[in-house]
């Protein structure tokens, strides 16, 4: 693991060490007070110092919070270790893994650490992805399976979010179709087991983490952001699915395309530019939902 790595899991990880890692807000106010400082020109390779952090803007508290931070080695040493018999690895913004769609979409909000169980390959093949209401009517249970099998059919990964309902469905269909599921998960990452190489569960600041609203809300973001093309199985007018679309169509993450069963979900959505669709011959977005996005 590169030193860059080390020092982004040191800063913006949960090691179960009781310390707070940075926030996405705090990690781009350090950048830019870094970027504007004169620190370290005599030998940029030396450690950090408070000085540095002080000559950046920082405050005597924040510099020491950061020293702090990156002074956690043997704790990032043991959770690492801990994920390893897991089979659970890290992803940080310094890996040439790290899925570019999500540099490119999210900018600086994209998650500085990510972790990862199963086939990471599996993040740099075309995509589409499908999310829905945990409670659903037989025509959009049918609608997500029939995603998922074509996904398997047409050779894109299925990124979904791995609850029951839509997501559940979509996953499973595709899957026993011979298909590839990328699963992003807002809760504790141990408990997703890949049973094939056709598979990748991945959660974001730490795997260990339980569920939490906030965790399920960036989960949706990282859907949609790894998403070639979003379908949506079904959405009320409250909740994460509804909150995940207007998001994704509000930053134009990615095309949106929602199934038109005369909801006042789905009506919503189309009001705010996702496009409709009744039957599937292809996961390609339709004219009406194409971004200008390089993939």
């Amino acid at each position: 693991m590169s030193a860059a790595a080390r020092g982004w899991l040191l800063l913006c990880a949960d090691l179960a060490d009781g310390a707070r890692p940075l926030t996405s807000a705090q990690l781009r106010e350090l950048r830019l007070h870094l970027r504007r400082s004169e620190r370290r020109t005599d030998d940029p390779d030396r450690p950090l110092r408070v000085e540095d952090l002080r000559l950046a803007g920082l405050d005597e508290e924040g510099a020491a919070r950061v020293l702090a931070l990156l002074e956690r080695e043997t704790a990032l040493d043991a959770y690492l270790e801990s994920a390893r018999i897991f089979g659970i690895r890290p992803l940080t913004l310094a890996d040439p893994e790290y899925p570019a769609r999500l540099r490119r979409r999210l900018g600086p909000d994209a998650p500085p650490v990510l972790f990862c169980r199963g086939n990471l390959g599996l993040l740099s093949r075309p995509t589409v992805s499908l999310t829905g209401s945990r409670v659903l009517d037989e025509a959009s249970e049918a609608f997500a399976a029939a995603v998922g099998r074509l996904a398997a059919k047409e050779g894109k990964v299925l990124v979904s979010g791995n609850a029951v309902g839509a997501d559940c469905a979509a996953q499973s269909a595709c899957l026993q179709s011979g298909g590839a599921i990328v699963a992003v998960v807002p809760g504790e990452l141990e408990n997703c087991v890949p049973k094939t190489d056709r598979e990748l569960y991945l959660c974001q600041t730490g795997w260990h983490l339980p569920f939490t609203v906030w965790r399920a809300l960036e989960r949706n973001r990282l859907i949609y952001a790894l998403s070639g093309h979003a379908l949506i199985a079904r959405s009320g007018v409250r909740g994460g699915t509804f909150s995940g679309a207007s998001d994704a169509l509000a930053r134009g993450l990615c095309p949106v395309s929602v199934r038109d069963d005369g909801s006042a979900g789905s009506r919503a959505l189309i009001a705010l530019g996702a496009a409709t669709v009744q039957t599937l011959s292809s996961l390609d977005p339709p004219p009406a939902a194409q971004l200008p996005l390089p993939d």
